[in-house]
């Protein structure tokens, strides 16, 4: 294999939590080279650009798994498009262009997890009313920056809620009070917990904890 195993995987503590393991790494040349059999075949007709990226989402997951004692197997993607992961495990899988991040713990102790990575960079204009209710505009005051988190977000809890529901959703069927830490989404009835880290990227989670009731 040609990829860089040797870079470290980096925990991201700001948004970790009890059970719950969330990493970086830098995407890396030759990170293509960690998908293993089974979860290239989803990739076949992906550029190569796409296929490193997911690569390096894989190093990213199975260092995080390992850490926590489970075996590193793989992890194929769902008809749905959502990757599969081993029994007793919830996680999620997320990158940008330079950066590939993961989250992962056990069902134990979350049952919805999904994560998002963007460049810390104002959205555009043009994509603020598309990503944004009306509620969300009138809490924001709306900086273009500020709207890129709530895309992250909105993006967040979509992993955590399709596996839940398989329902696709559109931007606005999720409302995101950012102060409160609190997303929902009204189609499927469903409440997470948000945590958002702005750096270099914005890397946001959404969650429900295994302990709390669905609304």
């Amino acid at each position: 294999m040609r990829f860089h195993p040797g870079i470290p995987v980096t925990q991201i503590r700001s948004l970790s939590g009890p059970g719950l393991l969330i990493g970086r790494r830098p995407i890396c040349a030759g990170d293509e080279e960690a998908l293993l059999p089974s979860e290239a075949v989803s990739y076949s007709n992906s550029v190569n650009a796409v296929r490193r990226q997911s690569g390096a989402a894989r190093i990213v997951a199975r260092s995080l798994l390992q850490e926590m004692g489970h075996p590193c197997g793989a992890i194929n993607r769902s008809v749905g498009g959502a990757p599969t992961w081993p029994k007793g495990i919830v996680g999620s899988l997320a990158h940008d262009r330079e950066t590939a991040v993961a989250a992962v713990s056990s069902t134990s102790r979350y049952l919805a997890l999904g994560i998002d990575i963007e460049p810390a960079e104002p959205l555009p204009e043009d994509l603020i009313d598309i990503v944004t209710t009306d509620g969300e505009r009138s809490r924001l005051g709306m900086s273009r920056l500020y709207a890129r988190c709530l895309f992250v977000l909105k993006e967040a809890v979509y992993k955590a809620s399709f596996p839940l529901n398989g329902l696709f959703l559109d931007f606005c069927d999720v409302e995101i009070d950012i102060e409160n830490g609190i997303g929902v989404v009204s189609r499927a009835c469903h409440q997470f917990n948000l945590k958002c880290e702005i750096g270099k990227d914005i890397v946001g989670i959404a969650y429900i904890e295994a302990r709390a009731d669905r609304v």
